[in-house]
């Protein structure tokens, strides 16, 4: 019989990860680490769960190898922040180098037990993206508490402990949680604060073990003591400190109080000589008798060697792009260390896991005692080890299948399936939640990998939970039914008239436009009825605006549908010869708009009403969040109620084009003239409420992605620019998003609790500020400072090309700002506005306030995550508010023909390309979408020879590893542009006049718009005008 230490390691065994069948998530497609040859030997390391597993090396193997094999193991992404210590023949703990040989750092391994645990403690826990990561990270916590190495107060003790004792055994039960704390010990002193340590229990009903990391990281960031590892010192005067090390810099402790800190930026050189550790400080001109050099003496030359080893993997970790190059030999004497860091630094790891975007596989906590999102059943790894894999995949097939055809009937179990980029937005809580669909339909949960969802089925999210801009399920080849031949033969029969083509777009788009409209007249309505949330004078003033408008287009569509089945000859009318024309319809139907301009001019003033009432009252407020939540609310509420001012540009546009087709002589040309005069007047009507109202609904927008900011929404402020930059502080290179008012700059970062808002950092009036590109200063490609009055900022951009255009836009909002007579208005509360920020690298004071409010950050109401700013974060691009505005002008609706790149055959889907999206139904008369795919940092190409697309009319979408084809199903629709146009890195040319216009405060006039707009019509232009290649840059930079 085998013993459990003997056994073979299996990949994730103990820590839960399903079988990887020998393939590392660290490097896909790749086996374990390739060994060489000789002796094998046994290696037994204890995991952050106490299990001990045995790993088989060969005698000449270096670290590298065994770290690899664990990390593999666990199928670990983020395995760079871990490191494996162990105690050398001096009882020393020290490192493994995972550049040298094993076996000459383990002198005795058969005697030896390495520990996994964790090396580097990031400053900010999101900085963890894979929840495996951060599942370690807690357990690391958990032994630190154990030990009395995390020291801290009482409160944050017990809210430390309450957090992990929700993740082990779940929900608060008095008899039950009382139990678990006499069983088992987290903290030296437990007894003296176990009820403080339930009454916090008591607080966390509802959270999922996920969330539970997630508060224990947010609350152990903020201790004093977090991460600190103290090496044992002596000052000049014989005094007893301890050093330790953080991605702040060097660290001076007292105790356990941290009484000196010496940043990376201020060091010059970390060395050691005997037994003293020197830092030697750059020199400071304010300070001219301050020492240079500081000494510490420490019990030993291994003691100052190890610590300094720690210092350079910290400083080479948080600090540089890239690995370290190996130093040269020298050719005669050698002087110094060639110890190096070894492996990924932070910024590597990071744009590693978001480019890789690797399937995330589920994982079992061993100490749990409840079933999480992301655990598996207790008798899963059994199953999986006893069922072939080929079974495995037809079972999951079969469910795929079942799934989309029973959906309304049925309520599927977890099943784990590996998500994809294609986006599904819309999370619906159950019917008892507020905002919920009447329809039992919307109520049915179909869970994959806790997202909610299962290849392409729709199905809601957890409450509270929602997916990533760049992770969800897919429509597989069984969710629609395949086009190829049939479609085809059908297509040849009509019309090849260009004229044509533009009314059946008029057709497709005024379907999607009419389903929009029923969004404000029939779903929205029925909300505000039925919950009596809102006055009777706001909703009587959203009927009688909308309900016209409605009915006329209903009227409308019926008529162009009419013409069209006459035009493809579905009746015998075409035999006449007089229905092969649409600009009488367009003529009647607009003289007809003319009479509803009346109601056209109110749409703003409901904007206006419904974000005052919003204001006054909550309930109102958790109305419309609620209903966002819909799934029929496929966008934000507010660019539904400017829809129908929107739409007049898309009349205007088609008539553009139609005028510009016929000939004078032609018999439709003196309707659709006449129709283009009356739009265009009616355009330069409204043209002025419109742009108002466009930026007012952006700033709308972005409130509800931000917090921390006030009166963002004020006269006069107008949005001008949102996008990811790298910001440059003491912890180096930071992601942080920014946005460009016309008043001033903000900058913040990514929370990852369930409402997926940006905590605003700092804000940078613009009054008085001056831009400096400084590459060659701080050595970062792509970078430039901005001098403010109260302070100065070094930000880099991902490209030269995202560089241009920010530069472009601040000098802009700058001229803008100095130009405007009214003075600047603070956006963040007047505490934030004035004091240096924590982000920077300051010390963060621990108060029971504080980790209360982390605490409750996990019970905001939802906020959708698949907004343009979450997909700018996640694509590192930007958008400026003119990309918006071309966006809304042209929208495109219509059927296509999508194939994956690994799939064989088409499947026909009705396809609305609006807001930087594409939104996938089954057919027009769908109520809502199956899923979307943001086109932000995606490409537009003919597929290549080697593709094999042996089809007409064909374009390809592709961002790194996703690609996807499309079929038009005309030549019409796909020659508007050739492809070599496609193939442009920046879409959007810069266009200052809409913004210098209104700084002048002179008449806006016509709209501008991009020839090549008013030209392209086909959903091969519209795609390559929305998407861009962005290209990330990474060099190697040392502040040293």
């Amino acid at each position: 019989m085998v013993e459990p230490a003997d056994r073979p390691s299996t990949a994730g065994h103990r820590l839960g990860a399903a079988d990887s069948f020998g393939v590392s998530t660290l490097e896909p497609g790749l086996r374990p680490p390739a060994q060489p040859a000789g002796r094998q030997v046994s290696i037994r390391v204890q995991m952050l769960d106490d299990t001990q597993e045995v790993f088989q090396i060969s005698q000449r193997s270096v670290g590298k190898v065994l770290f690899d094999l664990v990390c593999v193991h666990l199928n670990l992404a983020e395995g760079d922040y871990f490191g494996l210590e162990y105690q050398d023949h001096r009882k020393m703990t020290v490192w493994l180098d995972l550049l040298k040989p094993t076996l000459k750092q383990i002198r005795r391994p058969k005697n030896t037990i390495l520990r996994f645990v964790v090396k580097f403690f990031p400053p900010d826990h999101t900085q963890l993206l894979e929840e495996l990561t951060r599942y370690l990270f807690a357990l690391q916590i958990k032994r630190d508490l154990a030990c009395g190495r995390l020291v801290c107060n009482d409160t944050s003790a017990a809210l430390l402990v309450s957090h992990i004792i929700q993740s082990e055994i779940g929900d608060f039960d008095e008899t039950q949680s009382w139990q678990h704390l006499l069983h088992n010990k987290y903290l030296p002193d437990q007894d003296a604060i176990r009820d403080k340590i339930t009454d916090c229990h008591r607080q966390h009903v509802g959270q999922t073990p996920a969330e539970s990391d997630y508060q224990l990281l947010e609350i152990a960031r903020r201790l004093e003591m977090y991460g600190v590892r103290l090496h044992p010192a002596k000052d000049r005067e014989g005094s007893n400190l301890s050093l330790s090390v953080a991605h702040v810099g060097v660290l001076v402790f007292q105790g356990h109080t941290k009484i000196n800190a010496f940043n990376w930026s201020k060091v010059r050189k970390l060395s050691f000589k005997r037994k003293k550790f020197l830092i030697k400080l750059r020199a400071d001109p304010a300070q001219s008798a301050h020492h240079d050099t500081l000494e510490f003496a420490m019990a030993s030359r291994d003691c100052c060697k190890v610590f300094w080893k720690i210092c350079v993997e910290y400083h080479a970790f948080f600090r540089l792009f890239e690995e370290p190059k190996p130093k040269p030999k020298p050719i005669l004497f050698t002087r110094g260390s060639s110890f190096r860091f070894s492996g990924r630094t932070q910024k590597q790891v990071i744009d590693y896991v978001k480019d890789s975007e690797l399937k995330k596989l589920p994982f079992e906590r061993k100490h749990s005692k409840i079933l999480s999102h992301s655990g598996l059943s207790p008798h899963s790894s059994s199953f999986r080890s006893q069922v072939p894999k080929e079974v495995i995949i037809s079972i999951l097939t079969f469910f795929c299948i079942l799934s989309y055809h029973l959906l309304p009937h049925l309520t599927l179990c977890s099943i784990p399936v590996p998500p994809s980029p294609f986006v599904f937005p819309f999370s619906s809580p159950p019917p008892e939640s507020p905002g919920s669909e009447d329809s039992p339909v919307g109520s049915h949960r179909v869970v994959v990998n806790g997202n909610g969802a299962l290849n392409g089925v729709p199905g809601p999210c957890p409450e509270g939970h929602h997916l990533s801009p760049l992770t969800s399920p897919l429509l597989t080849d069984a969710g629609c039914v395949r086009n190829d031949d049939e479609d085809e033969a059908r297509r040849k029969k009509f019309p090849t008239d260009k004229a044509y083509f533009i009314a059946k777009e008029l057709l497709t788009t005024e379907r999607t436009y009419l389903k929009d409209l029923q969004v404000i007249t029939e779903s929205f309505h029925g909300v505000a009825v039925k919950d009596e949330a809102f006055p009777d004078s706001a909703t009587s003033l959203i009927s009688t605006s909308y309900d016209p408008v409605h009915e006329f287009h209903q009227g409308f569509l019926r008529e162009v549908e009419q013409r069209l089945a006459q035009w493809e000859g579905r009746s015998n009318a075409h035999i006449k010869g007089d229905y092969q024309r649409i600009g009488d319809i367009l003529l009647k139907n607009i003289q007809g708009l003319r009479q509803l301009t009346v109601h056209l001019q109110k749409h703003s003033e409901c904007l206006v009403e419904l974000e005052r009432v919003c204001r006054s009252s909550r309930k109102a407020e958790a109305a419309c969040r609620d209903f966002e939540q819909q799934r029929v609310c496929y966008l934000p509420l507010n660019i539904f109620l400017l829809r129908p001012l929107h739409r007049l540009l898309h009349y205007k546009l088609l008539l553009e084009r139609l005028c510009k087709h016929y000939p004078p002589t032609h018999e439709d040309f003196r309707d659709c003239r006449a129709a283009l005069a009356d739009i265009s007047e009616m355009v330069l009507q409204l043209q002025g409420t419109m742009m108002k109202m466009e930026n007012f609904q952006k700033l709308l927008e972005l409130k509800k992605d931000l917090t921390g900011i006030d009166n963002l929404a004020i006269p006069g402020r107008e949005f001008i620019r949102l996008g990811c930059l790298s910001k440059l502080s003491g912890k180096g290179l930071q992601q942080r998003m920014f946005f460009l008012f016309s008043d001033s700059l903000v900058y913040t970062s990514r929370g990852m609790t369930p409402s997926n808002q940006f905590k605003v950092h700092g804000q940078l009036p613009l009054y008085g500020m001056t831009i400096r590109e400084s590459e060659e200063e701080w050595g970062v490609p792509h970078s430039f400072t901005l001098f403010g009055q109260r302070q100065s900022v070094v930000v880099a951009a991902s490209c030269a090309a995202e560089m241009e255009r920010w530069v472009e836009d601040i000098r802009m909002a700058i001229d803008l700002a100095e130009q405007s007579s009214s003075p600047s208005t603070d956006l963040l509360p007047p505490g934030l506005s004035d004091n240096k920020l924590t982000e920077d690298g300051g010390a963060e004071l621990e108060s029971e306030d504080e980790l209360s409010g982390s605490r409750s950050s996990l019970e905001r109401p939802g906020h959708r995550g698949n907004t343009t700013v979450h997909v700018c974060w996640h694509r590192n691009t930007s958008v400026s508010m003119v990309d918006f505005s071309v966006a809304v002008e042209n929208q495109l609706s219509g059927n296509l023909l999508r194939k994956f790149k690994n799939s064989n055959g088409w499947q026909k889907l009705w396809v609305v390309f609006t807001n930087f999206s594409l939104f996938f139904y089954k057919s027009h008369q769908d109520d809502y979408p199956l899923a979307s795919l943001p086109l932000l940092g995606y490409s537009v190409t003919a597929p290549a020879e080697s593709e094999n697309i042996h089809k007409d009319y064909v374009f390809k979408l592709h961002f790194k590893s996703h690609v996807y084809y499309f079929r038009t199903e005309s030549e019409y629709t796909f020659e508007r542009s050739p492809v070599h146009h496609l193939r442009s890195a920046d879409p959007l040319p810069r266009r200052r006049s809409r913004y210098t216009s209104r700084a002048a405060s002179v008449c806006h006039g016509c709209r501008p718009t991009r020839n090549s707009i008013r030209v392209f019509s086909s959903w091969l232009s519209f795609a390559s005008l929305f998407v861009s290649v962005i290209g990330c840059c990474s060099h190697t930079h040392t502040l040293y």
